[in-house]
């Protein structure tokens, strides 16, 4: 009997103790009016720019939780978050400090610009938290992100935090997307390592990440990953951009990035890709309809035997600039090699267009708007091939095309004279 009583009392003073501390919390705590107040002026701070919140409410049950409802920066396009519902842990709400156990955000929208224009100033230092982090797990679903070029993408994801920020496993989604995309991150052990697989296009491109710090907080971010098997046109329509070419790429891929925090480390990125497509159709262009119409006409497909080239990526504070080369393609008799390159929606390109193993060649450039590109071939192309067609239909458009083409070359000092716009291009 005594041991019971020893412990009703016990169960008291616990009980008692948890009543209180509650108490004291809910006293303690500010009222939804006064927390809004805290948490503008605390993100403004923070991100250095004005901004307002709908309405913010907390509650203590079942756990302790801070529910906002719309967030927006007080920008040209705000940066708009719709529902945010942040749980702190009861002693760091008490502390009135700014950090949270997990944070989940439902219906946001990011332009890429409104983004660069934070400033993402540090709140709290590690050190107030002891051996935990800041956040330790971020949660998004509906995270629309604006490109530089206006394109809107919508992506799922979650990260989970260790210290530093750095991520002990994340994954990024795009919600609705047929075949799926989703990248993931997993922390090797504690170091700056993290093994990357995504599945993209039905395909795969696994690989590795490594991040190095100098003394002086510089980064560098660099790795390698392997595309198999990604259908090309797919993989580009799921991020809302047009392919001019289908079929199943391949090749190695390395990266590499500096800065001194995360928006300068994806500023700078840089890829270099090594590919091949296999059954590579161009989607836009019938080769021997241009051909037999000197160029007048192009509408339909061309399918390849083989496609490869060099693609390499620059992001910067203007967008990405995307440069193919040493690009080679081959149907049938003919075969063709060129480079080009994609920035703020236009296209530069050039190459040849060759036969009996580049025997015959035909110059062409490519310029103007990737939606509706202008081509252009050498002096007296489309005479030589008008003429070639009619002496020996086939064959001979190409054989006259190049005797037009070498003898515009002389009397005319290498002017070029333009084609037919093309219909479809990739569009970036």
């Amino acid at each position: 009997m005594q041991i019971r009583s020893k412990w009703l009392v016990g169960f008291g003073l616990a009980a008692t103790s948890v009543i209180a501390a509650w108490v004291a919390a809910v006293c303690w705590l500010p009222s939804d009016k006064e927390l809004a107040i805290w948490l503008a002026a605390e993100a403004s701070e923070r991100l250095g720019v004005e901004l307002t919140i709908g309405s913010v409410h907390w509650e203590l049950l079942p756990e302790p939780v801070i529910v906002v409802i719309d967030f927006r920066t007080q920008q040209l396009q705000p940066v708009v978050i719709q529902h945010i519902k942040a749980y702190p842990g009861l002693r760091m709400l008490l502390d009135r400090k700014l950090l949270f156990e997990r944070v989940d955000i439902d219906t946001a929208v990011f332009p890429r610009n409104s983004v660069r224009a934070l400033q993402m100033r540090p709140g709290a230092k590690e050190d107030d938290v002891g051996d935990g982090v800041p956040l330790e797990h971020l949660m998004f679903r509906n995270l629309t992100w604006i490109s530089y070029s206006g394109i809107p993408l919508a992506y799922d994801g979650e990260i989970d935090f260790a210290p530093h920020w750095r991520p002990r496993r994340a994954e990024l989604r795009r919600p609705g997307i047929t075949p799926a995309f989703t990248l993931t991150l997993t922390r090797e052990a504690e170091a700056d390592r993290w093994q990357t697989r995504i599945q993209i296009g039905g395909g795969t491109a696994h690989g590795k990440a490594e991040l190095k710090t100098a003394a002086n907080g510089a980064m560098q971010l660099s790795g390698h990953l392997t595309p198999q098997d990604i259908e090309v046109a797919s993989t580009l329509a799921s991020f809302s951009r047009r392919s001019p070419v289908a079929g199943h790429g391949a090749g190695q891929t390395t990266f590499v990035a500096d800065g001194h925090s995360l928006a300068e480390l994806t500023r700078s990125l840089h890829t270099h890709t090594v590919f091949s497509v296999n059954g590579a159709t161009l989607l836009r262009f019938d080769l021997n309809e241009a051909i037999r119409t000197a160029g007048t006409s192009h509408h339909g497909q061309t399918g390849l035997q083989a496609l490869s080239g060099v693609m390499d990526t620059q992001n910067g504070d203007e967008g990405t600039r995307v440069t193919l080369t040493d690009i080679k393609a081959r149907t049938g008799k003919f075969s063709a090699a060129g480079k080009a390159t994609v920035y703020h929606g236009q296209v530069e390109a050039s190459g040849k267009l060759n036969l009996l193993e580049g025997a015959i060649s035909v110059p062409f450039s490519v310029s103007g708007p990737v939606v509706k590109p202008n081509i252009s071939v050498a002096p007296g192309f489309l005479a030589g091939a008008a003429i070639g067609t009619a002496v020996l239909p086939g064959i001979g458009t190409v054989i006259g095309a190049r005797v037009g083409s070498s003898v515009g070359e002389i009397f005319h000092s290498g002017t070029q004279q333009p084609v037919a716009p093309s219909k479809g291009a990739v569009q970036r």
